[in-house]
């Protein structure tokens, strides 16, 4: 979680850039609330998800926690199970480009 969204945005961009992921996703705000030191908190807050294969995943948290603006970061890996083929294929491919489908005219064959 980040305080701020333009933080969020920029490790966003690093991750994909260093092609430590294959996507990222900044969603907010969205209010957490959490209890720290005894005291209940409630925060406004962007989540980064980051899509990356698992081979990738120890370089990715060390990423993370030394661009990160908390000094515990919330870092939580969730394994695929399962994907669409061709996301799959891409996602796990080397994080390069993915090809677009163009929209194809009424009656044209596959």
């Amino acid at each position: 979680m980040f305080d701020d969204e333009a933080a969020a945005l920029e490790l966003a961009e690093g991750a994909v850039q260093a092609r430590l992921a294959a996507s990222a996703q900044v969603e907010g705000p969205i209010t957490s609330v959490y209890r720290l030191e005894g005291e209940i908190h409630r925060e406004r807050e962007w989540r980064l998800v980051l899509k990356t294969r698992p081979a990738l995943v120890d370089h990715l948290v060390l990423h993370v926690r030394a661009l990160h603006t908390c000094d515990v970061p919330e870092i939580i890996v969730t394994p695929i199970v399962g994907a669409g083929i061709e996301y799959a294929a891409w996602a796990t491919g080397g994080h390069d480009e993915p090809t677009r489908r163009t929209a194809r005219s009424p009656g044209a064959l596959s």
